[in-house]
């Protein structure tokens, strides 16, 4: 038998607990973790009753899934490992019954709270019931837990919206998460849109208000208990590099959905600035990121005095502009070019807001009036107003993100890299200056 590398004896013997399972990055680490740490000794995942199928039938979905097919054909027995517990993440002690709670409570030994909301419109009692009230759940279980060596929280490298330096720390805020979780329990949800105006600002959506309020939550934690918990902060996570393959990518959100929307010909213009770096990383190496930190955790001999954070994004040698992406992406497109396109393939990026508006109506508003119209006429059902109705305002939203320059400093993350084998750097990639940007859009629009 092959010896194991010092990730994968971390891990080995271990129980691990994860909410966001049934999520995209949730997938890929459930994934990755049964085929790479096949020693560990169980996975707990949290799952509820979604669309009238049972947990386990959700994970029984897993098996058929491409993702899953090379530990279908080479370790299908680990599958075996996946334990579901039926929950509810914004219920009190996540909806868990006394038993499942109990056991949970005697045999996790690492955390990954990957559940979140990472809905842009989302009204605020929604968001802050699951990404604050269920951080708040999971931690208290965890600060219950007999044998816990690691506990990782999910943020987003994007929660600090009014700084475009960001280093790897907690900054202050001056809103309470524990007041806000009072409030979204005592009030409806009309009444609690009503202070969105006065609480999210300058935030420019209740996801990232939410996600740094969760993050304030963590860190108060940290001060005054012993738990071992951390910060993960993703940037744009885009379909993967190499694993479970490359390109793979179950949803249309992020990069995919721009991939999409552009090919599509929907989307034709963005509040972007072409010259500021587009800060992304893939999937799987995010997913390393997550599980090489709790290694790093989970061995530490000396608990340091501010909490850990980690900015998971690409080096600054390792990224490139929206320009180039865009090229990229448009060359690629033509190679490769999708099946009932609306329109040949070009955007324009631009940080004039009346402009953006203006090509909005002309480009994108217009002609889906006329082919509605021509629908209507023919007897079938319109539908392209109502699309470009969401990708305008999706595309809106994402301003707060795409016009802006980001610096984003990676010392903690990047450095894991300096407590791997040669081995380790292999199975648990997270060098994403080796990464080949142009091979990686054509995997990724193959993957869309």
């Amino acid at each position: 038998m092959k010896e194991l590398n010092s990730v994968q004896e971390f891990y080995k013997d271990k129980i691990i607990f994860i909410t966001g399972g049934s999520g995209f990055m949730g997938k890929v680490l459930i994934e990755k973790l049964l085929y790479s740490c096949s020693d560990l000794k169980q996975l707990i995942l949290l799952m509820r009753v979604k669309k009238g199928k049972s947990e386990m039938a959700r994970v029984k979905e897993f098996e058929a899934l491409p993702m899953f097919k090379r530990i279908m054909e080479e370790k299908p027995e680990v599958m075996k490992k996946i334990l579901v517990v039926s929950g509810e993440i914004t219920e009190k002690n996540l909806g868990l019954s006394e038993e499942n709670l109990q056991y949970v409570i005697d045999n996790t030994d690492i955390v990954f709270h990957v559940a979140a909301s990472i809905r842009f419109t989302a009204p605020l009692k929604e968001n802050v019931l699951t990404n604050l009230v269920a951080t708040q759940e999971t931690i208290d279980i965890a600060k219950k837990m007999k044998n816990l060596k690691a506990m990782l929280h999910v943020s987003t490298a994007f929660c600090t919206v009014e700084r475009s330096v960001i280093d790897e720390k907690v900054y202050d805020h001056p809103g309470n998460p524990f007041n806000l979780i009072s409030l979204a329990k005592q009030m409806d949800e009309p009444t609690m849109s009503g202070l969105e105006d006065q609480l999210v600002p300058p935030h420019p959506n209740t996801y990232t208000y939410t996600k740094r309020l969760a993050e304030l939550l963590v860190q108060d934690e940290y001060k005054n208990s012993n738990l071992p918990i951390c910060i993960v902060r993703p940037s744009i996570v885009g379909p993967a590099l190499k694993e479970p393959m490359p390109g793979w990518v179950d949803s249309l959100g992020a990069i995919s959905g721009i991939i999409f929307g552009v090919a599509k010909g929907v989307i034709r213009c963005m509040l972007i600035d072409p010259e500021s770096n587009f800060e992304y990383i893939p999937v799987d190496q995010s997913i390393n990121g997550f599980i090489m930190v709790a290694k790093q955790i989970g061995t530490q001999n000396k608990r340091s005095e501010e909490i850990p954070v980690y900015n998971m994004t690409a080096e600054e040698n390792g990224l490139f502009t929206y320009q180039k992406f865009y090229d990229w992406m448009k060359s690629l497109i033509f190679k490769l070019p999708f099946l009932e396109s609306l329109w040949y393939v070009n955007i324009t990026m631009t940080m004039n807001e009346k402009y953006f508006w203006f090509n909005v109506y002309m480009f994108q508003m217009l002609p889906a009036l006329l082919i509605d119209f021509a629908l209507m006429i023919l007897g079938k059902k319109r539908y392209l107003v109502d699309v470009q109705r969401k990708v305008i305002k999706s595309s809106y939203l994402l301003r707060a993100f795409t016009a802006k320059k980001w610096k984003f400093y990676t010392k903690n993350f990047h450095n894991l890299m300096l407590i791997q084998s040669p081995e380790e750097k292999e199975m648990f990639n997270i060098d994403t200056n080796a990464n080949d940007p142009v091979q990686y859009f054509k995997d990724s629009v193959i993957g869309v």
